[in-house]
């Protein structure tokens, strides 16, 4: 189970209600929780190094895999934090088709059930070995794969995923990030989005086309210094935001601007996986419950 060191919580309604910090065992906490499917929704940013891995679980238990990281170091992040005799998941998202995003899924493909794979429907140019030999063992395995894009929905009872991009021009374009999946996602009171690697150009089209507000960021292309401009971080004025980021990464990630923009420009409190490990935040009424499983900023 996670080792969490701390936890704090942040009232919906308003920042100021940003209540102290205090010691929880999570591995009592865990144990509750899973006891039965769950009443609320349930938010966790892995901690797969250098890219991305977020897995939801909705009231009822339904849960979505958006991205699954580098390499296998998915398959014991999520082990930490569900059941080892749970060995199914609802639904896979893949972003984008580059190496930090889906990689992971094929060594998860070894060892847990899928309903289904999301993608994008841009296959024809990721440049490597992995993406098809990914697609082949999905098809093997006879998990549908379906394509969307922005405009479309998933609905689970009375929560929803809102796939807010790519449109019909980004999905095209010659930048891979430009077609990375933003997903707004609504449960249990919670507005969580989720941007992938999109960058400055697509921030712009979603701040002007959508309400994007968002009570937690999953932070565009782990902080990169083309990623979260002024407009977008002041349209989503999260109350959390989390960097997914890899420790002494060569990409310079997270970019010193970035995180002085999201620690200055919003009232929220800023994670990074990179020093607070995985981060689970649970919905407790108009509360949000945040663990992190080591301390860290």
């Amino acid at each position: 189970m996670l080792p969490s060191e701390d936890s704090h919580t942040i009232h919906n309604a308003s920042i100021a209600a940003f209540m102290a910090l205090f010691f929880f065992d999570i591995f009592v906490w865990h144990q509750i929780v899973f006891a039965a499917p769950p009443r609320t929704a349930q938010f966790y940013f892995l901690d797969i190094g250098q890219g991305d891995s977020e897995l939801v679980i909705f009231p009822g238990g339904v849960s979505v895999l958006t991205d699954a990281g580098p390499k296998t170091t998915v398959v014991g992040a999520i082990e930490k934090v569900i059941p080892t005799s749970r060995r199914y998941i609802d639904l896979a998202v893949v972003s984008h088709p580059q190496l930090d995003h889906f990689e992971g899924f094929i060594a998860l493909l070894d060892q847990y059930e899928f309903g289904a794979f999301i993608t994008n429907g841009r296959d024809d140019d990721p440049g490597v070995k992995e993406w098809p030999a990914l697609l082949q063992k999905i098809k093997e395995k006879h998990i549908p794969i379906i394509t969307l894009a922005g405009g479309d929905r998933i609905r689970n009872g009375e929560s929803n995923i809102d796939i807010l991009s790519p449109d019909s021009t980004f999905i095209q374009s010659a930048e891979l990030n430009d077609t990375g999946f933003v997903e707004l996602i609504r449960a249990s009171g919670v507005r969580a989005l989720l941007t992938a690697d999109t960058g400055f150009v697509v921030e712009h089209y979603l701040a002007g086309k959508y309400d994007i507000f968002a009570d937690i960021l999953k932070v565009g292309h782990h902080g990169s210094k083309y990623s979260t401009s002024d407009e977008f971080l002041a349209a989503v004025h999260p109350k959390i935001a989390v960097i997914e980021v890899g420790a002494r990464n060569t990409y310079g990630h997270p970019a010193p601007q970035t995180v002085s923009k999201l620690l200055t420009q919003t009232s929220g409190k800023l994670l990074r996986t990179d020093k607070n490990g995985t981060v689970s935040i649970i919905p407790n009424g108009a509360v949000l419950r945040v663990f992190a499983e080591r301390p860290g900023m």
